[in-house]
């Protein structure tokens, strides 16, 4: 299920709370970069008394990816959206601490962007 970075709280959020759905479990949130264009995100819901999965998937553009924290809807989030932030780039807008948590505070670039070089990790021929 696709949904547009404006809708994905408010959708989050109906999908949690709906008794008939009850996707009460965040077992995930991923990012995949999609040159050149864009990032997609990945939200793995669990139902853990109706036995049933949904994934929810939001497309950001590459140049400037931000959408809305789901933090108040699963607390689980909070890492999950942290690491994607460090790896993609990706800003998570209300995070209570959005910051790195897999690179060091001064590690400039965001490693699983496909299009990412670190000067220290290209491959110089030897002479």
């Amino acid at each position: 299920m696709r949904v547009p970075p404006a809708d994905l709280f408010a959708t989050l959020q109906t999908l949690r709370q709906d008794p008939e759905l009850q996707l009460d479990l965040l077992a995930n949130l991923a990012g995949v970069d999609y040159p050149p264009e864009r990032i997609r995100i990945h939200y793995h819901l669990v139902s853990l008394s109706l036995k049933h999965r949904l994934c929810v998937q939001v497309d950001l553009p590459r140049a400037d990816p931000e959408v809305a924290s789901v933090v108040p809807i699963w607390n689980a989030a909070n890492f999950f959206e942290r690491e994607v932030y460090d790896l993609f780039g990706v800003r998570f807008l209300g995070h209570p601490n959005l910051k790195r948590i897999l690179m060091d505070d001064d590690f400039v670039g965001w490693p699983l962007r496909k299009d990412f070089t670190h000067p220290q990790l290209v491959h110089k021929p030897e002479r």
